[in-house]
């Protein structure tokens, strides 16, 4: 048994739409109580630390309508049914930034919000970066600009809140971690 489980005795479906699905469960709290949980699935993504040659962190900036602002993040993106994490980790960074990579090591996963979705990221470091010629067009949705910036820009861009996102707040702290490290 997991340390205070909550068993969940029905699950409504409320929304399924394109990327997530909502339901509300209902559970039995580990004090035999019922209570109501408000649940997002989502089928996980993928995000990517890609440091060039000359160390620096290869960024994109893209408006983000939940937030009704433009951030800017780490590569990143949804793994669609059947992909393995890794192969969506090497098609977010070619149709993202126009880069390959020779080297891709995983680094972890996490929950993004486990209070009410079940999302995971998959994190990866890419290293060997190479431009490709004929990269991969983006989604039909998708806007963004590419950046390249030192790890001083980058927690700049932290302290003034341009990076505004877990995933990528998180790529900055490691790479200061590790970037004198030679990764």
């Amino acid at each position: 048994m997991k340390k205070f489980e909550e068993k969940t005795t029905k699950t409504t479906p409320i929304y399924d739409g394109k990327i997530v699905k909502l339901q509300v469960d209902e559970v039995i709290l580990p004090n035999g109580q019922v209570a109501k949980r408000e649940i997002i699935k989502h089928p996980g993504a993928v995000a990517v630390v890609a440091v060039t040659a000359e160390g620096k962190l290869v960024l994109v900036e893209q408006y983000r309508k939940a937030l009704e602002r433009s951030i800017v993040e780490i590569p990143a993106g949804k793994i669609e049914s059947g992909e393995e994490p890794m192969m969506t980790a090497r098609r977010e960074l070619e149709e993202e930034t126009g880069y390959g990579a020779h080297s891709l090591t995983f680094l972890q996963t996490f929950a993004t919000s486990p209070g009410f979705a079940d999302e995971v990221i998959h994190l990866y470091v890419a290293k060997e970066l190479y431009k490709i010629e004929n990269k991969a067009a983006l989604d039909e949705d998708e806007f963004v600009e590419l950046l390249e910036v030192s790890l001083e820009e980058a927690q700049s861009m932290v302290a003034d809140q341009r990076i505004f996102d877990a995933k990528t707040a998180f790529a900055v702290l490691w790479l200061a971690t590790n970037l004198e490290n030679n990764l």
